[in-house]
């Protein structure tokens, strides 16, 4: 369980604030998640493309998880050709596949890879820690920031106790099959995980209480945005400007 696969490099995306970065991520995303023309997500999918080269990731790495995404698009090539209204274009016997539904399903698989592109570019690449810091001096509620940063410091530690409760049930010749038992037995391995889970949580609050913690964590690498920061951040508002004018420019009817 590795969240932080693309953060080990030393590109000039991983030497960027990641505040910087968090912020034209979030507006690129949105500009290409609301396109509804296929020049806007081609683009956008150049623009993810280049910034995965820039920040030199492995390639073998981000194909898996675009395979992964892509296996979830995969889905609607096979259910909007069938259900979007619209003329036909093509037939195999009682199935008709509509081009309007074709046209929506190729502008979709666009926008998710290219979502995909620039998340993985431009947020995978700084750590956990640094996405936390970053959204508590970006003025996001400081218990979400605790959340996301205690969630990935003790996910590790739930996963290996459900491996154990796993390895305790083998050991008493549990196998998960098809049947009553098998699903009876999984709901209380969960449930006990659960349970776990929340005694562990009890435990972190009072261990941290006794350290004198007021709700907030305190960094001893302070990163100030310096002039790589705003020059990438002016490449990016123009990026979104050119995206925008794309989108504008391809909506006005002939």
């Amino acid at each position: 369980m590795n969240f932080e696969t693309f953060s080990t490099s030393s590109s000039f995306l991983h030497r960027l604030d990641a505040r910087v970065k968090l912020l034209a991520s979030l507006a690129l995303v949105m500009v290409i998640a609301l396109c509804r023309t296929f020049p806007t997500a081609c683009a956008g999918l150049i623009l993810a493309l280049v910034l995965v080269m820039a920040a030199r990731l492995s390639l073998k790495s981000v194909s898996k998880r675009l395979l992964l995404v892509n296996g979830f698009v995969l889905f609607l090539w096979f259910t909007l050709p069938l259900t979007y209204p619209g003329t036909t274009a093509f037939a195999f016997g009682p199935l008709a596949l509509s081009r309007e539904g074709l046209v929506l399903a190729a502008l979709i698989t666009i926008k998710t890879n290219a979502t995909v592109l620039m998340l993985i570019s431009l947020v995978a690449t700084s750590s956990l820690a640094a996405l936390g810091q970053a959204l508590v001096r970006l003025k996001v509620p400081t218990k979400l920031c605790l959340l996301l940063l205690f969630s990935y410091r003790y996910i590790f530690v739930i996963h290996q106790e459900y491996l154990r409760l796993v390895r305790a049930a083998r050991l008493r010749c549990f196998r998960f099959t098809t049947t009553l038992h098998t699903y009876r037995t999984t709901g209380y391995l969960f449930g006990m995980t659960l349970i776990k889970s929340h005694h562990r949580a009890q435990r972190v609050k009072q261990a941290m209480a006794l350290r004198g913690f007021q709700g907030q964590f305190h960094t001893l690498y302070e990163s100030p945005v310096g002039k790589n920061e705003i020059s990438f951040a002016m490449f990016m508002g123009i990026a979104v400007a050119v995206l925008i004018t794309i989108e504008l420019f391809n909506r006005i009817p002939a």
